[in-house]
């Protein structure tokens, strides 16, 4: 292991990070640094989040910046506030024995005004969310045309949360004469195309294998029916006492519940979400980094960059539709070479998921089975023994009520006292345990069923009591359960339920019981959603696609059937109107969809030849 002037690092920095307890460089810094110390190329570096990115970039950057120069010379992207003014903090760290360096973070969710005025003294550094940035460039006060060196910290993450166009608005303003680095936990296809447009003779470093998971992380899955997910969640967190772990869940609404059960059972836990301020995100994060809260609930969005030390559990509440994903949840622990686990609580239709990460990560899942009670009152009352063995005492400060204390405890021998004390800490569990609802097993398939192909799926019917409807949205829409689920609850208001959900590339179909079908065709047909004008049919009666038909074809199915659109005609949102649609707007190119009222169209007769 090489130290960190043997890869040529200044002195100045040194200083700075053996102050910070930096001892040796980790494998990406070794890998990392003296490269870029002694290159101008173009670097991808492929490397899981919490191994020392930014200090394996942050570094040479400095090292790069010419102080006689009051100008911008470097920028850093990152896609989160949180990360971003993580970043920010650790290069002002670095250069903290270095004169005349400025670095700035900028980001969205804050007064714009301040950011304005510290880049108009000069910084010679700029850390920035995407979004922020290209605002305070159109404002002109982002002046990007002396950057020499451009880094992308977690560029898979920024473009996976949209950031696409202003990250091309941002390389456009670029001089010619730049160097860029990328750093990301995975290669994704649209990592590899922003590699090819923007970067020139880059060299791909790879610390470990190509979206592998960390290295220091165990994967285990528990298998539980759908209605037991929170039980079996409850047991697992009481299992391991010690535990310091976020919890991810799929969308805002499951969050908040999540988090709101595990409050009132009287854990001591907080909720991250989109829905938050700005403030309270700002608090929730500030008790969570210093284990002020011990369960962090959050969605996959809320969570990204957040830098947390000593986690020593991620679970997944709900696994996520996109395998990178679940690297990067799964990257929260196991950090700077410490242990992790990543934990996965699945139903049985989740079963194939777990197979297609292990293809992806290079690792196996160890499936475990859900904590016991006496298990888990074992584990609680040794933590409580733990506790009471390990409490220092100071004699001084007791000594005044030591004769009150004794008095009092006269008549009550050792072991009648050690079983209080035990049950006063340990008392709760025994009493909940005693009584808890059991956790049905989960009945094995005779044949455990591979992932449908769409050919299958386009094939499903309904269960007994649902409707089967079609919708002109799928993955390439970004349109998953999660999205379904938020798009249902926005627009047919309230708890919406739904059954058995296929997903296509550019289609998808959905359950909902027999009585809720019409209206929610209704509530969804005519909305927009990223741009597109959504179409929601009966699967069976017009919305499914005929067997031979393509993917391009598939995604525009035919118009409903004459019964269908005439007794929409007269649904009582149109006759609230007080008359029918005039033939002329029913047969018009471009028939009325808002979410106020909307149309169907006429089909038109065809002529005979």
């Amino acid at each position: 292991m090489k130290t960190f002037e043997e890869l040529g690092v200044c002195e100045s920095i040194r200083k700075a990070i053996e102050e910070l307890g930096f001892v040796q460089p980790m494998p990406v810094q070794e890998a990392v640094i003296p490269f870029l110390l002694e290159n101008q190329n173009d670097v991808i570096a492929l490397a899981q989040t919490g191994t020392g990115k930014t200090a394996a970039f942050g570094i040479p950057l400095l090292e790069r910046i010419d102080t006689s120069r009051r100008e911008t010379q470097a920028l850093v992207l990152s896609p989160t506030r949180e990360l971003c003014l993580q970043i920010a903090d650790d290069l002002r760290d670095f250069a903290k024995y270095m004169d005349g360096i400025h670095v700035e973070a900028v980001y969205g969710g804050a007064a714009i005004e301040p950011q304005m005025r510290a880049l108009k003294k000069g910084v010679e550094i700029i850390v920035a969310t995407p979004g922020r940035l290209v605002d305070l460039m159109h404002r002109g006060f982002a002046h990007l045309e002396q950057v020499t060196n451009i880094v992308l910290d977690e560029a898979d993450e920024m473009l996976n949360m949209g950031f696409s166009d202003s990250i091309n608005e941002i390389f456009e303003s670029l001089s010619e004469e730049h160097h860029t680095l990328m750093f990301s936990a995975t290669m994704s296809k649209e990592v590899e195309c922003v590699a090819k447009k923007y970067l020139h003779d880059y060299q791909e470093i790879v610390v470990g294998s190509r979206n592998e998971g960390a290295e220091n992380v165990n994967h285990i899955y528990y298998m539980v029916n759908a209605k037991d997910k929170y039980l079996a969640l409850k047991r697992i967190v009481d299992y391991y006492p010690r535990i310091f772990a976020i919890i991810f869940c799929r969308t805002k609404i499951e969050t908040q519940e999540i988090a709101d059960k595990l409050i009132k059972d009287g854990y001591n836990a907080e909720s991250l979400h989109g829905d938050l301020s700005q403030q309270q995100r700002d608090l929730t994060m500030q008790k969570f980094r210093n284990h002020l809260t011990q369960l962090l609930v959050a969605t996959d969005v809320a969570a990204r960059g957040l830098d947390v030390d000593d986690l020593t559990h991620v679970i997944n509440f709900g696994l996520p539709d996109d395998i990178e994903n679940y690297t990067h949840r799964s990257g929260r622990t196991g950090r700077a070479g410490k242990k992790g686990t990543s934990i996965s609580i699945v139903h049985s239709r989740e079963k194939f998921k777990i197979r297609n990460i292990e293809k992806e990560i290079g690792k196996e899942f160890v499936k475990a089975e859900i904590p016991s009670a006496e298990e888990i009152c074992k584990k609680q009352l040794y933590k409580v023994m733990d506790q009471i063995v390990k409490t220092d005492v100071d004699d001084e400060e007791i000594a005044p009520f030591m004769q009150d204390i004794n008095r009092y405890f006269e008549y009550i021998d050792k072991e009648e006292l050690i079983k209080k004390i035990v049950s006063l800490e340990f008392g709760k569990f025994l009493a909940y345990y005693a009584e808890a609802p059991e956790i049905e097993a989960v009945v094995p398939d005779k044949k455990e069923k591979k992932p449908q192909s769409d050919k299958q799926k386009l094939q499903n019917k309904a269960q007994k009591g649902y409707r089967r409807l079609f919708i002109n949205l799928g993955k390439r829409d970004g349109f998953y359960p999660g999205e379904l689920m938020q798009t249902l609850n926005r627009f047919v208001g309230g708890r919406q339920e739904v059954g058995h959900i296929d997903l296509l590339d550019t289609i998808s179909y959905f359950e909902v019981p027999e009585k809720d079908a019409k209206k929610v065709m209704i509530q969804l047909t005519g909305i927009r959603h990223k741009g597109r004008t959504v179409r929601c049919n009966d699967a069976d009666e017009g919305g499914k696609p005929s067997e031979g038909r393509s993917a391009k074809s598939a995604s525009k199915p035919k118009h409903q059937k004459k019964d269908d659109w005439r007794s929409l005609m007269h649904s009582e949102e149109a006759r609230s109107k007080g008359k029918k649609k005039s033939s002329k707007e029913l047969r018009g190119d471009e028939p009325d969809f808002s979410e106020e009222g909307w149309a169907m169209r006429k089909p038109r007769k065809k002529k005979n030849k």
